[in-house]
C-alpha cells in the first residue's frame, strides 16, 4: 500500500522502542505528528515520549490490528524487525521502507546478493549454510575473514575474526553453540581499507533523493565510538560516495532514510559494507549541527512532506557513550563538568540499567573547525578515562 501526503495531526506508527524511535518520536512531534510506538520491552525509552504505547510482543494479532487502525503510516528504528509483521501491516497501511526491502536489508547474504547484482562493489563474500563448510569457504576467501550471522547480530555481535588458519575450529564451535535451525552465515575478507566512511541518503515517494556530507568513524570492538563530519579527504571522494549512495537506494526504491557503510582503499575506491534502511548512530551529529536531522526527514520522506535542506552548520565530533561511560554523566558534578566544555551537546538516552557494550547516549561536540571539535572530544575522553575528573 503506498503512503499518500499525510498531514500533521495524524498519527505515525513506529516498530521499535529505543533512542532512534524515541528521537524519531521527537522530530515528529516537533512537526505537529503523534507516534504510536510498537516494542515488546515496556521499557523501551521511545513509549515514555510516544502519544500511544504498544509495549506488547509483535506476535499479538490483536495488537496488530489496533496498531494499524490506529496509524496513518508505519516505519521502524532498526532491521531487526520481524519482515513478516511488516508484510502483514502493509496490508493494511503503508510501511516504509516497504517489507521488500526490510527482507534484502536484514539478510546480510540477500543484501550482498543484491549489490553485487546491481553492479555494486563490496568486499569478497560467501554464503555459509553449515559450520562444516567454515574451513574450506575461508580459504576459498582467504585470511583475514570476518564470519557474521547472516541475519541478527549487530554492534560487533555474531560475528567472529578469523586471522590464520589456528583458530578456524574456535570459531566453527562458537557458531555451532549459537545455531538455531535453518541459520546462516556470511564470510567476508577483512579487506585493507583506509577509513571507514558513511553517509546518509534521503528519498522520497516521488523518487528525490539528498544525501548528508560524508563521515569518517572510527570503531571499538565492532561498536562505533566516534563519528567527525566533514570527513577529511578529496571532494571527488565524497561525490562519488554521494553518487553511490543515491543510486544504491534507487535500485532498492526506498522511501526513508538510508545510511550507506562503506570502506575506502588504498586505491581511492568505496566498498559498500552494509545498508542501514533507517537512521543510522553516525547519523546523530545531525540532531545538533545540521538544518534537519536524520529523524525529521525520515518524519517528512514517509509523510510524502519535501525533503529538508541539507546544511552542515558546523564541523562536529559526535562520540558515543558506551556502557560505564554514562554513569558520571547521571550525577550533577559529572554533567555538569561535561557541559563546561565549549561545544559540548549531551544526549543521554534515558535507559535505567547500564550494561557493558550498551550504548547509553552520546555527546556531539562542534567547533568552528573539526580540529576544534577533536580537541573538544579528546579532553572529554581523557575526563573519562582518569575517572575522578567528571565524577567528583
Amino acid at each position: 500500500m503506498k503512503a499518500g501526503v499525510i498531514a500533521p495531526g495524524s498519527v505515525l506508527g513506529v516498530l521499535g522502542g529505543g533512542q532512534l524511535g524515541a528521537m524519531f518520536t521527537v522530530a515528529a512531534y516537533r512537526l505537529g505528528y503523534h507516534v504510536a510506538v510498537w516494542d515488546p520491552d515496556p521499557e523501551a525509552p521511545a513509549h515514555r515520549v510516544a502519544t500511544h504505547s504498544f509495549p506488547f510482543p509483535f506476535t499479538d494479532q490483536h495488537v496488530l490490528a489496533r496498531f494499524a487502525d490506529l496509524v496513518s503510516v508505519v516505519t521502524y528504528e532498526w532491521e531487526n524487525i520481524p519482515a513478516e509483521l511488516c508484510r502483514a501491516l502493509e496490508q493494511r497501511k503503508p510501511v516504509c521502507p516497504s517489507s521488500a526491502i526490510l527482507s534484502v536489508i536484514q539478510d546480510r547474504i540477500t543484501q550482498k546478493n543484491f549489490l553485487a547484482s546491481h553492479g555494486f562493489s563490496t568486499p569478497p563474500f560467501i554464503g555459509l549454510a553449515s559450520p562444516d563448510q567454515l574451513l574450506s569457504t575461508v580459504r576459498q576467501i582467504g585470511y583475514p575473514a570476518l564470519c557474521k550471522t547472516a541475519t541478527a547480530g549487530y554492534d560487533g555481535k555474531g560475528q567472529w575474526r578469523i586471522s590464520r588458519e589456528s583458530e578456524v575450529r574456535e570459531v566453527e564451535h562458537a557458531i555451532l553453540e549459537s545455531a538455531r535451525p535453518g541459520m546462516r552465515w556470511i564470510v567476508e575478507s577483512l579487506v585493507p581499507f583506509e577509513r571507514e566512511l558513511s553517509i546518509l541518503v534521503v528519498r522520497g515517494a516521488d523518487g528525490q533523493s539528498c544525501t548528508y556530507p560524508i563521515v569518517e568513524n572510527e570503531h571499538e570492538e565492532g561498536i562505533l565510538r566516534t563519528t567527525m563530519v566533514p570527513a577529511s579527504g578529496s571532494s571527488a571522494v565524497a561525490s562519488q560516495a554521494a553518487a553511490l549512495a543515491i543510486q544504491a537506494i534507487d535500485r532498492l526504491e526506498g522511501v526513508g532514510v538510508f545510511c550507506l557503510e562503506l570502506f575506502q582503499l588504498s586505491t581511492g575506491e568505496l566498498l559498500i559494507n552494509e545498508i542501514a534502511p533507517r537512521p543510522h548512530n553516525s547519523g546523530h551529529y545531525t540532531l545538533d549541527v545540521c538544518s534537519v536531522s536524520q529523524f525529521e526527514q525520515q518524519v517528512r520522506a514517509i509523510c510524502g512532506m519535501p525533503l529538508g535542506e541539507v546544511r552542515l552548520l558546523s564541523p562536529a565530533v559526535m562520540l558515543n557513550l558506551i556502557g560505564d561511560d554514562a554513569a558520571p554523566l547521571m550525577k550533577g558534578a559529572g554533567c555538569r563538568a561535561l557541559l563546561d566544555i565549549p561545544g559540548a551537546v549531551l544526549h543521554l538516552y534515558g535507559k535505567r540499567v547500564i550494561r557493558p557494550r550498551r550504548k547509553m547516549g552520546h555527546v556531539t561536540f562542534f567547533g568552528e573547525t573539526l580540529v576544534l571539535a577533536l580537541d573538544h572530544a579528546k579532553q572529554f575522553r581523557d575526563g573519562l578515562a582518569s575517572g575522578p575528573t567528571l565524577s567528583s
